[in-house]
């Protein structure tokens, strides 16, 4: 797939053109067409926006200097977005903030008060 984007060069102070090739693996049958793969990159790239980038901002996990067992931590993060979410929480960071000033909020998100 080739993307053309237009990325800010801060030392000439202007925008440019830049074109990237990447290559994506799949085991779709190729009569499926260029849509049904692009629809399928778009989907991949909407899992990297909606999970990662908010444990990463949010979460802080690419700052975490856990170093003994990471992944314990990184299931506890899953399981904090996963409980905000079923309980119908759009704005993560928001809510957040606002369970961290509650513990009983927090307790009535999973249903426990």
């Amino acid at each position: 797939m080739r993307r053309t984007r237009d990325v800010f060069l801060t030392s000439i102070g202007e925008w440019r053109k830049t074109v990237k090739l990447a290559y994506y693996g799949s085991d779709c049958a190729p009569t499926i067409g260029a849509e049904r793969y692009a629809q399928a990159i778009r989907g991949h790239w909407s899992i990297e926006n909606r999970q990662h980038y908010v444990r990463d901002v949010s979460l802080g996990e690419d700052r975490s200097r856990i170093r003994h067992n990471p992944g314990i931590f990184a299931r506890m993060r899953s399981f904090a977005l996963n409980i905000l979410r079923s309980s119908g929480v759009t704005n993560i960071a928001e809510a957040l903030y606002d369970n961290a000033l509650s513990f009983d909020r927090i307790l009535s998100c999973v249903g426990v008060i």
